[in-house]
């Protein structure tokens, strides 16, 4: 029978965690439909079936992790369910037709149903079984559970939820008397602090060895400068008008500015965009930065590809295309890999300053922060207010030295601080 099997990810992920089976045992599929959404280190990716049929056997649960050619279900010829509901409703029906027809009450008529339904369950010779999820049936196995003794939500098919809160309510009964004469004892009387102990997502280990790797593997340092953000304001307010009739009601956002700024500056400081493989340094001639998204997952880096080959416009819309993709758990693998330098504005959550660590194997990572007003000596008798923003770059000193950190940054504040300028570099 034709086997499905996880498919190429992208060059840097082999193996990837089962999230959720959309399809199970019995459903029909057909050729193209996603059967299953597979976690990987970057994105959630749906693997599809490449024959029509019913799915005849999973060969791995939710949770378990599967690598990259690996068979994890067989689908078979025939038509099978449109869902699993659909086999569930079956036996309730028969469950039904066997009651005691005698009763008149409708409130016992519906005991005597789920009483029998129960009953023919848990018999082991009438051959019927409990409707549940290949996933449920192992971890029962394991938890030593019947699963006749399982009760689902309404009449759903048995999950592994509804095992665990089974165990859970066994436990408690259990634990009951012990519990009482716990309470006896002095020393146990004042409960524990209350926690939430879960098992961390693949995509938060992953990012937390990622980081941890960065912080052992290079020579990082942070270097600081300062931007008048006055005239670029300025510019924003004067424009924005016209940008947005311009450009299809696409906005003239702080980012467009920033990312042409690193181009300009990634161009005379080739350093920053490079990386060290083995002993060599690769200095990359292109120029896809990655802008830090944030998610109810987490941190996502997405790529705007070729930025100096794209103007103000064409880089707000992809940078909002991509944000609304993370939020909307639709990013891709290409979307994800193999960028050259990042900008991380933690100023739209409130951060005055930071200092950011470098993106997987790149060498340096620009941070924006926010913007707030404050005194500045214009010269040796002016003080004025003006809109001000810390900007860190953190950077790999094996590759980049302090004098190239540094020109980097000054570049950026320059050409932010002279925005005209920047619309010729571009």
């Amino acid at each position: 029978m034709p086997e499905v099997k996880v498919p190429e990810l992208a060059e840097s992920i082999t193996e990837g965690t089962i999230a959720e089976w959309l399809k199970q045992v019995g459903d029909s599929v057909d050729k193209g439909e996603a059967i299953v959404e597979l976690e990987t280190d970057k994105v959630n990716v749906e693997v599809v079936s490449e024959e029509a049929g019913v799915l005849q056997e999973l060969l791995a649960d939710e949770g378990d992790t599967v690598v990259v050619g690996q068979a994890i279900a067989v689908v078979g010829e025939g038509s099978g369910n449109n869902t699993s509901e659909s086999s569930t409703k079956q036996e309730d029906t028969k469950a039904t037709d066997n009651s005691n027809k005698e009763q008149q009450s409708s409130e016992s008529s519906e005991s005597n149903e789920s009483t029998e339904s129960k009953s023919e369950a848990s018999s082991q010779d009438n051959g019927q079984r409990v409707n549940a999820t290949p996933s449920a049936r192992k971890y029962a196995r394991e938890k030593g559970i019947d699963l006749s003794e399982v009760s689902p939500s309404s009449n759903d098919v048995v999950r592994k939820s509804h095992v665990d809160q089974s165990q859970k309510q066994s436990n408690t009964q259990q634990s009951q008397p012990a519990a009482k004469e716990e309470t006896k004892k002095p020393a146990q009387q004042n409960p524990s602090k209350p926690v939430i102990r879960e098992k961390m997502s693949r995509r938060k280990k992953t990012a937390a060895k990622k980081l941890l790797e960065v912080s052992n593997n290079t020579a990082m340092l942070t270097t600081f400068n300062e931007i008048d953000m006055t005239n670029v304001m300025d510019l924003r307010k004067r424009k924005k008008e016209q940008f947005i009739k311009d450009h299809d009601g696409t906005k003239l956002g702080f980012m467009s500015f920033f990312t042409k700024a690193a181009v300009a500056a990634l161009k005379k400081y080739p350093e920053v965009n490079a990386e060290i493989d083995g002993d060599e340094m690769i200095t990359k001639q292109y120029y896809d930065i990655g802008v830090a998204v944030s998610t109810e997952d987490g941190l996502l880096v997405p790529f705007v590809r070729d930025c100096d080959k794209k103007n103000f416009a064409e880089i707000e819309d992809e940078i909002g295309n991509l944000a609304k993709k993370a939020r909307d758990k639709k990013l891709g693998l290409d979307d994800m890999v193999n960028g050259s330098f990042t900008i991380t504005n933690g100023g739209i959550f409130g951060s005055m300053m930071s200092t950011p660590i470098i993106n997987g194997s790149q060498a340096a990572i620009l941070g924006m922060h926010s913007i707030i007003t404050r005194p500045i000596a214009i010269d040796a008798d002016t003080i004025e207010n003006r809109p001000m923003m810390y900007i860190a770059l953190s950077y790999d000193h094996r590759i980049i030295d302090g004098k190239e950190a540094v020109g980097f940054l000054k570049t950026i504040k320059e050409l932010i601080e002279n925005p005209e300028d920047l619309l010729l570099e571009s």
